[in-house]
């Protein structure tokens, strides 16, 4: 129980610790010594990367849980557990996961930014999300599946202009649902369900199965609220870089799995179709991703 409990504190460990190799560092300010180590200040900074403004006192609190994290390992390593086979798996796990990531970051290096052209013609392509942008009230009920409930409740749904009449009816119907209300921009609506939202008038309700439970949408108010290209442009060209990268990948991955011997085993053989190992990992002809705009502009109103 003891092992198991350790391998989570040495797999974060080894992300900054260069996986329990103790080379040399390279030469940089030291931050604290505990006892005959030292964290430097690029170690420090490294874990602060995703809070640049940090101010003085939460950078005294990181170092602080840097400084036991170092005491955590430096008795793990006095008692031999960085021998232990689970600790020894889940250190070849993390440097899996570092050179792995830092190969896609070379893929995504290498990509170019997407044009101001590409830009212009997304914007002009997706009005919804930009020049007729809408902002929607909505009123959400989510209702646990049950057996011949959805045919029924999309029938009733689709009778009434009212959520409060469609809960009342499921409350009849001793359902088991919550109900809340909130305001969406488009781009947090999935796009194959934005022009059904756009066509509706206040007070209608849409239906939608997906994803193991049943949704019924209640249009309260939509209020124009127009995106110009100069303002959606930054947004957009993140998208399209995200996009990109995702491309790049997919098919870096199907050229490296393509020239790769790669075989299913055990449980796993049947689960490929008896297919070679070659055509079983490969999938050349997988769609690109869709884009996610909503993503791109997280926090945007």
């Amino acid at each position: 129980m003891a092992r198991s409990c350790l391998v989570p504190l040495l797999l974060a460990a080894t992300l900054v610790a260069g996986c329990g190799n103790d080379g040399a560092r390279p030469a940089t300010q030291v931050a604290a010594k505990v006892n005959a180590d030292e964290l430097t200040v690029h170690e420090l900074n490294l874990f602060l990367a995703a809070s640049p403004d940090a101010d003085a006192d939460a950078k005294r609190a990181l170092l602080d849980q840097l400084i036991d994290r170092q005491l955590a390992r430096q008795q793990a390593i006095a008692r031999k557990l960085d021998r232990f086979p689970a600790v020894m798996q889940a250190i070849e796990v993390a440097k899996s996961d570092v050179l792995a990531r830092a190969y896609l970051e070379q893929i995504a290096a290498a990509q170019p930014r997407p044009s101001a052209e590409e830009i212009h013609r997304y914007y002009a392509e997706h009005p919804e999300l930009f020049a007729q942008r809408r902002l929607f009230e909505l009123e959400e009920i989510v209702v646990l599946p049950q057996e011949g409930l959805a045919e029924r409740l999309r029938e009733y749904a689709g009778r009434v202009r009212s959520g409060s009449a469609v809960a009342a009816w499921l409350r009849s119907e001793r359902a088991q649902f919550t109900e809340s209300r909130s305001v969406r921009a488009a781009e947090h609506v999935p796009l194959d369900l934005l022009p059904r939202l756009q066509a509706m008038t206040p007070g209608e309700t849409l239906f939608v199965e997906g994803g193991g439970r049943l949704n019924v949408f209640t249009l309260v108010s939509a209020t124009a609220a127009p995106l110009d290209e100069a303002s959606a442009a930054p947004h957009i060209a993140q998208l399209l870089s995200n996009q990109h990268l995702a491309q790049a990948i997919q098919r870096e991955m199907a050229q490296l799995k393509g020239a790769s011997r790669i075989e299913y085993l055990g449980e796993f053989a049947a689960a490929a179709g008896g297919s070679s190992p070659r055509a079983a990992a490969t999938d050349e002809a997988a769609p690109p991703p869709r884009p996610d705009f909503g993503k791109a502009v997280r926090g945007l109103r």
